[in-house]
């Protein structure tokens, strides 16, 4: 029988271990770096958000918001404050943000929830230090899928200067014959109505778009499709393979100056909106 290529675990052998690392990691960051914790952005399950801040006088500060993954159905943002360390070694405001989880709270719920975090920040995080007009993005997996409702296309500028969206998930109709069907079940009105490929996004926002190359198939052919489709709608897009990473040692990296991936999150958040440079 062949392997799932949605399923991480069938292709990442040493899982396990990555996860219990970058929790180790998640726990070294909440002792040592300055934050506030557990500050709701709103009154329903899971609607709370970590900050973590630079050393030094907090005024004016670029702010970035990370959205984890899990396939929308597992881990939290305390399991991600590692990914502080780049983002406040680059001198901004990190936005570690958590969400109800499937299949208790259903797609449209979870969306609702990323954009309200966003408006908390873009409302309240000048009495932090921060400047609502020198904000990012990031995500990685279900939180890239995530990060991309946050620099739609609307009536007004979506505020995103820049998103970096890593291992992403950019089209969900090809969730529905995983493994993950009978764990969250994702209706064909989710898979229309939440698929970033059919949305109209902020041209203003410049997108990285990160895969590893030891990704399976799928996500290096989203990456592909979603970057293309951005340039169609007017983005800045830079794309980047990351070399021999998968789904998870990639992620971690996010959290590590001197990786791929940690370098290009911190020349994201310090060319202010521009994509990360080669």
């Amino acid at each position: 029988m062949s392997k799932d290529p949605f399923r991480t675990r069938d292709h990442v052998a040493d899982f396990d271990d990555i996860v219990a690392d970058i929790v180790t990691r998640s726990a070294e960051t909440r002792a040592t770096l300055p934050m506030s914790a557990d500050i709701a952005y709103g009154e329903g399950e899971g609607e709370r958000l970590d900050l973590f801040f630079p050393p030094g006088a907090r005024r004016d500060l670029p702010v970035h918001i990370f959205i984890h993954g899990g396939y929308w159905r597992m881990f939290s943002r305390s399991d991600y404050s590692y990914v502080a360390n780049t983002v406040t070694e680059a001198g901004a405001i990190a936005v570690i943000v958590d969400y109800a989880l499937m299949p208790e709270f259903r797609m449209a719920a979870i969306v609702d929830q990323i954009r309200r975090a966003k408006q908390w920040v873009l409302d309240n995080i000048v009495a932090h230090g921060g400047d609502p007009a020198r904000l990012s993005v990031s995500g990685h997996s279900a939180g890239a899928h995530l990060a991309t409702f946050l620099f739609e296309k609307t009536p007004m500028p979506s505020g995103i200067g820049a998103a970096l969206l890593l291992g992403g998930l950019y089209d969900l109709k090809p969730l529905q014959t995983s493994f993950l069907q009978p764990l969250i079940g994702i209706t064909d009105e989710e898979a229309t109505a939440f698929t970033p490929m059919t949305r109209w996004h902020d041209p203003e926002t410049a997108a990285t778009i990160l895969v590893g190359d030891q990704e399976t198939s799928p996500f290096h052919q989203q990456a592909a499709d979603f970057g293309k489709r951005l340039r169609a709608q007017g983005h800045l897009v830079r794309d980047l393979r990351l070399n021999d990473r998968n789904h998870m040692n990639s992620v971690r990296d996010l959290g590590i100056s001197g990786t791929q991936a940690g370098d290009c999150l911190m020349a994201m958040i310090e060319g202010n909106g521009q994509p990360s440079p080669p």
